[in-house]
């Protein structure tokens, strides 16, 4: 497994636990704003840091968190990423799964052998538009989103989606859109875009969204759901 980063320890990434976190190298979209791009692509030359560093670090410190968030890039578009979760579990720790959705197979495996504990799914866009966002070449890839989405949510793990606020790409209406998609009692995440480190430079900051009304508006139409501004 490429790893590009290893953060020590997180407070925010993994709700109500303590964790440290890696960032895994490659990713299946090419969405503009990422502020990973050193991550997208396997091949570039980042942080090198190796499972045995990561585990060495859990090993010693299992005291003190209480798991491990896997982030990327992708994750899951790595083939030993489930050796490497179950030697994580093996010392006792809860992992969380950062994940764009773009592999069920793996997201499904991952689920019969109980392998995760937590995750976190993003929404990028709505179903008819999400391409313009993830740019992905992948024939199939919105159904395959959408077999991960569904996944998730007839899972019974705990798990969250988000989307990255992009007033470029989205209208107040598509996260209304969005929102309609989850189930009571799920939880939905708007992320404000930053504006710092992305894909694509200078990216339009001319256009608003005010996301801390739309939040407002979604929390009205939908109760049900549990929906925080980041």
């Amino acid at each position: 497994m490429l790893i590009g980063g290893f953060q020590k320890l997180t407070l925010l990434d993994y709700p109500e636990k303590t964790a440290a976190m890696v960032f895994t190298r490659g990713c299946t979209f090419l969405c503009p704003f990422c502020h990973n791009p050193e991550l997208i692509f396997a091949d570039q030359d980042t942080e090198h840091v190796t499972e045995e560093e990561v585990l060495d670090y859990l090993k010693e410190k299992k005291k003190m968190i209480d798991g491990l968030v896997i982030t990327g890039g992708e994750p899951t578009i790595h083939k030993d990423l489930g050796d490497f979760i179950k030697k994580v579990r093996a010392l006792g720790l809860f992992v969380k799964l950062d994940t764009n959705g773009t592999s069920p197979e793996t997201v499904e495996r991952f689920l019969n052998e109980k392998l995760v504990d937590y995750f976190a799914m993003d929404l990028k866009h709505t179903w008819e538009k999400y391409n313009l966002i993830g740019r992905s070449k992948k024939e199939g890839m919105i159904d395959d989103v959408r077999k991960t989405f569904a996944m998730i949510q007839s899972s019974g793990i705990p798990h969250e989606f988000r989307t990255t606020v992009f007033p470029g790409c989205h209208s107040e209406e598509d996260f209304f859109t969005m929102a309609g998609y989850l189930l009571p009692g799920e939880t939905y995440f708007l992320q404000n875009i930053r504006y710092g480190k992305t894909l694509e430079k200078n990216l339009d900051q001319s256009k608003k969204l005010d996301v801390t009304e739309i939040v407002r508006g979604l929390k009205e139409k939908f109760p049900e759901l549990a929906i925080e501004e980041r």
